[in-house]
């Protein structure tokens, strides 16, 4: 009867291993390499300089950040391909919590805000970023205690729609939508794109200001601006995640999709326009991002005819 206790006891051990949420909350290691931009940039910046490699943190993955890749990969006896994979992550990520200061905490706020949490990346741990760690790890299934540990950080990098080569990033998780959705017309052919998801998060296409735009078309709505004028518009949305004013970087959460507004069913609208106010067809554009490569300029993208096959 013992030894039948101790089997049982152990294959309830083993079905919790299997179903519990923690076990499958994280997402992929990302891949970041040199020609990448946005919010994961940074933070493989900020930990390398936690491990010592006096690199700026600027969100571009250059020549010196690939040599500080590839050193940091040498010392510890790694592949030293200059990318920051599912080999080097584990080793290059730190565990922080409430009291800790530094470097490595910048790169978990990073992380956060990518995720909407709008903390100052001041490198301090309070009882802010405390409660915006807390905050993630119930809505993402995790231990609820406060410590970035290896399972955190990997579902924070996990997250999100992943910034491509020149710091960009789809406005929809990569897996919510296959391409064909990107490439599709608008339903009346006004020079935008309607993508069919249902209150789901909604990301920072490149990096710009943020400016909330309601309308009784648009609904609550969400216009990235860039610094010659043009903008990104995110329309429809159930609620946004991001402050008025506030500067984004490619990937970073902005708002939950949704319905409100001139809409009929849940769904992203998204337009493109230029400086002059003209409406561009974004199908190329995000086509570009999600193919990974260099997205056209703005200027070139059609007003009509905005179906890509």
């Amino acid at each position: 009867m013992r030894v039948v206790a101790i089997l049982v006891a152990v294959a309830a051990a083993a079905v919790f291993l299997v179903v519990s949420p923690s076990a499958t909350a994280a997402g992929a290691w990302p891949s970041v390499r040199q020609g990448a931009g946005g919010p994961d940039v940074v933070t493989v910046q900020y930990l390398l300089r936690h491990h010592g490699h006096g690199i700026p943190a600027d969100g571009d993955f250059g020549p010196v950040t690939a040599s500080a890749v590839t050193a940091f990969q040498s010392a510890r006896g790694l592949v030293a391909d200059g990318v920051v994979g599912p080999q080097t992550w584990p080793y290059l990520i730190v565990p922080v919590r409430q009291g800790s200061t530094g470097e490595a905490v910048r790169a978990a706020q990073t992380q956060l805000n990518k995720h909407g949490a709008g903390l100052a990346v001041d490198g301090r741990f309070g009882s802010v970023t405390d409660g915006a760690v807390r905050a993630y790890q119930s809505a993402h299934g995790l231990a609820v205690d406060g410590l970035v540990g290896p399972q955190t950080w990997q579902s924070l990098l996990g997250g999100g729609s992943g910034p491509a080569p020149g710091g960009h990033a789809l406005p929809l998780a990569r897996g919510a939508l296959p391409r064909a959705a990107y490439g599709a017309p608008h339903w009346n052919g006004n020079p935008a794109v309607d993508l069919m998801v249902s209150y789901v998060p909604a990301y920072a296409i490149t990096s710009g200001t943020v400016d909330h735009y309601d309308s009784a078309s648009c609904g609550i709505g969400i216009r990235l601006l860039q610094p010659d004028g043009s903008r990104f518009v995110y329309c429809h949305l159930s609620a946004r995640s991001v402050a008025e004013g506030a500067s984004v970087s490619a990937g970073t959460r902005l708002a939950t999709t949704g319905d409100t507004g001139n809409s009929g069913d849940p769904h992203l609208h998204v337009e493109i326009r230029t400086a002059d106010g003209v409406a561009r067809c974004p199908q190329r554009y995000l086509l570009a991002i999600y193919d990974g490569g260099t997205p056209p300029a703005l200027t070139s993208l059609p007003t009509s005819g905005c179906t890509v096959g």
